[in-house]
Order: C-alpha cells, then sequence, then structure tokens
C-alpha cells in the first residue's frame, strides 16, 4: 500500500515537471512544489488529510472510509457531552427555585403563627388568673354577707370558678407555650433548608437528586412541626419521651466486603476519632436531655391536672357556702382559688411545656448527629462519602468545640473506655 502510494506521487510531480520543461526552465523551477509531510500535517485538520489521502487511492475500500468517520464522529460526541455535563438542566434549576419559594412562604408562616399562639399563652395566662382571683375574692366577700347578697356572690364566684376550669382544661391540653416553641424551631430549621437550596444553587452544579431530597426534607419537617391543632397536633403528654425527628430517615447502605482505602480528607485516625464521639453523644448528650424531657414532662403533667382540679374543688366549695357546713366551704372556696392561681402562673408562666419541647429537640440534634457521623462511617467508599476534612470541621462547629478539642475529647473518651472501663463525664456538646 505504501508503495503504491509513493509510485502515484512520483508520478504525477514527474509528469508535471516534463510539462513545464518544455515551457521554459525558470517556470518549471518556479512551480515545482515543495513536498514537506509536516508542514502538510500541519495545514490540514486530521479528518480532512486522511480522507484526501483515502480519496488519491481508488482502491481503498469503502469500508476504511466510514470507520474513520465514525470513530471521528463518536469522538466528538465524546467531547460535546463532557462540556455538557456541567452544565445544570434548566427544569432542574426550575424545581429548585419553586421549592426554594415555598420554604420561605412556610418561614413565614411558621413565624406569624407562632408569634400569634404566644399572644395565645399570656392572654389566656392573664384572663384566667384574673377570673381566679375575682372568684375568691367574691368568695371571701361573700362570707361576711347574708340573705341576697351572699346568693349573688357566692353564684357569681361558682360560676367563674367554672369557668376558668374549662378554660384550664382547654390550655392544659393545647400547651401553648410548648406550640410556641414548635414554630420557632420550624422556622429556624426552614430557614437553614432555604440557606442550603440556595447554597446548592450557587454551585451551579445542580442534578435531580438535589430536588428529591429538598422535597424529603420539606416534606419531613411539615410532619415535624404540623401547624394545624385539630387531627395532626403532636401529643403533649406522650407515654413516651423521644427525641425530636424533623429529618429523612437515612438510607442503611450495606457494608460491602472491601478493604478500607484512605482519601477524601479521611483516615483511620478520623474514623476512629468520629466513632468516640458518636459514643459520648449516646451516652452522655442524648440520654441526659432524654432524662431532662422526662422530668419536666411529669412536672407538666402534675401542674396541668392540679390546675383545673383546684379551680373545680374551689366551684364546689363556693356553692355550698351559707349552708350548714359553717366556714369551711368560704375557706375552701378561697384557698383553692388562691393555690389554683399560684399552680396556673407555675405551668404557662414558667413555660414548662416549651421546656420539655427545648430538651426533646435537643436531643433530636444529637441523634441527627449520631445519624450523619454513622452514615459517613458506613460508606465504605470514601470517595462517595463529605470531604473527611470539612465534616470533622462541621461536627466541631455544631458542638461547640475548636478541632483540638474535639480530638482531645475522642482521646478522653477512648482512653477511658480502654483503661478504666467506664464512660468520660464530659459531654459532647459545650453548647447547651
Amino acid at each position: 500500500m505504501a508503495s503504491l502510494r509513493s509510485s502515484s506521487v512520483i508520478g504525477s510531480v514527474a509528469y508535471s515537471s516534463s510539462c513545464c520543461s518544455r515551457r521554459g526552465t525558470t517556470r518549471a523551477t518556479i512551480n515545482m512544489p515543495k513536498l514537506r509531510t509536516g508542514g502538510l500535517s500541519l495545514r490540514l485538520p486530521a479528518r480532512d488529510f486522511v480522507l484526501e489521502v483515502l480519496d488519491m487511492e481508488p482502491g481503498l475500500s469503502a469500508a476504511t472510509t466510514s470507520h474513520v468517520e465514525k470513530k471521528y464522529e463518536s469522538s466528538t460526541n465524546r467531547n460535546s457531552h463532557s462540556l455538557g455535563s456541567n452544565v445544570s438542566d434548566p427544569l432542574v434549576i426550575a424545581k429548585l427555585h419553586a421549592i426554594m419559594e415555598a420554604v420561605a412562604d412556610r418561614v413565614e408562616m411558621h413565624q406569624n403563627i407562632g408569634e400569634q399562639r404566644d399572644k395565645w399563652n399570656s392572654l389566656l395566662l392573664t384572663s384566667i388568673n384574673a377570673i381566679t382571683l375575682t372568684a375568691a375574692t367574691m368568695a371571701g366577700i361573700a362570707a361576711t354577707s347574708v340573705g341576697g347578697p351572699l346568693l349573688a356572690l357566692k353564684t357569681s364566684s361558682t360560676l367563674m370558678y367554672l369557668a376558668a376550669t374549662g378554660m384550664l382544661v382547654v390550655m392544659n391540653q393545647i400547651q401553648p407555650s410548648q406550640l410556641v416553641e414548635e414554630q420557632r424551631n420550624a422556622a429556624r430549621l426552614f430557614k437553614q433548608l432555604h440557606g442550603r437550596i440556595q447554597t446548592t444553587l450557587s454551585s451551579g452544579n445542580t442534578t435531580s437528586s438535589d430536588v428529591e431530597d429538598a422535597m424529603k426534607k420539606v416534606l419531613a419537617l411539615d410532619k415535624a412541626y404540623p401547624l394545624p391543632l385539630i387531627g395532626v397536633m403532636l401529643e403533649k403528654f406522650p407515654e413516651t419521651v423521644e427525641p425530636a425527628v424533623w429529618w429523612p430517615q437515612h438510607r442503611q447502605r450495606q457494608e460491602k466486603p472491601m478493604k478500607r482505602r484512605d482519601g477524601n480528607g479521611w483516615s483511620v485516625e478520623l474514623e476512629e476519632e468520629m466513632r468516640e464521639v458518636v459514643g459520648v453523644l449516646k451516652r452522655k448528650d442524648t440520654e441526659d436531655y432524654l432524662r431532662l424531657g422526662k422530668i419536666a414532662l411529669k412536672v407538666n403533667k402534675i401542674l396541668s391536672i392540679s390546675g383545673p382540679l383546684l379551680t373545680g374543688i374551689a366551684a364546689c366549695g363556693t356553692a355550698f357556702m351559707g349552708s350548714s357546713h359553717g366556714s369551711w366551704p368560704a375557706i375552701v372556696g378561697v384557698v383553692a382559688g388562691a393555690i389554683a392561681s399560684v399552680v396556673n402562673t407555675m405551668e404557662h408562666g414558667g413555660q414548662v411545656g416549651m421546656v420539655f419541647e427545648m430538651y426533646r429537640s435537643n436531643a433530636g440534634f444529637f441523634r441527627l448527629m449520631e445519624e450523619t457521623i454513622e452514615s459517613n462511617l458506613n460508606e465504605r467508599d470514601v470517595g462517595r462519602r463529605e470531604n473527611g476534612e470539612l465534616f470533622e470541621m462541621k461536627v466541631a462547629l455544631h458542638l461547640g468545640r475548636s478541632l483540638s478539642g474535639l480530638k482531645n475529647l475522642a482521646a478522653a473518651s477512648s482512653y477511658a473506655s480502654s483503661e478504666k472501663g467506664e464512660a468520660i463525664e464530659e459531654f459532647a456538646s459545650k453548647l447547651f
């Protein structure tokens, strides 16, 4: 094949030179081309050069030409695909913008409803205490009256105690201070989600998985902190105290039988450090806040039962005033009403329901950290994990510690469990 090409080229050159020599040597010398292989390859693109060489040989098969063209087109398609893979789909961007608008609207709703329910708590507390104290005052005055004034005062006092009892039952059932704390947490978490979506959009590399992840987080927050009071309101006096869950459940990854590899900011020491941090969170922080939540729940139950019970007893006492029972009905009516106002102030003025919800949310925060760390550790492919150095910094910031403080915590926990066989007394978090 090479001999055929060279012979044809030499023959064409010789023919042109012989023709030109008849007209004149000077003209033949001027028109004589200089054959330089490097110059031809530089002036012609690779594809065009190959096709021109093939066209000079009529004996070459057409299959060879088609093979070269297909190879060139496939390489061009691969290059265009690699360039287009870095460009986000406009539909995905539009979906993320729609989700971000819905999240901003939810932030506004939770803030407005939280302010409204905060006013409920203060207005109901003031109104019920005013009614209770007025009824107690009227009962005391009725004890010194006879005839018509006695009947009017004791009837009014009894009705006011009954009204206070009904209002207390409703107020203790919905726990306005706890509702306010729920709305505060929901607004804060929706703001965080809004910021994360903005960060995803600003990165310029969005995929359909980002849309699915954002949708799942929005629905999980809606379920964790519902707005309506009827039907879907969170149980205010649960049988067991569990951490609040406002995130979609992490998918359990199956551990593959492969060797652990370092990379992506991860190392064996960092994995051991994260495992020790998870152990401290489970043994100390989460357990402690669940314990405090149980105490707050018990106190809230006692106060919620005591308030309506005392106003009911006071209503019964004032109803029997002026009978043959002497002064005892008046004493019961006045004293029970006064104690009921104190109990009501302790429960709703002290916002015991809010304290319980705060402890439950804090336990949920530590539970989320545990699941996030374990999810990264269970992923054996370090390339699919979050960058190790960045992840360590995030964990340290969430716990209110420096990087060196986080390492010291892990070292102390490892030493205490291996040498002494007991857990350390230090908490992982220094924020709350």
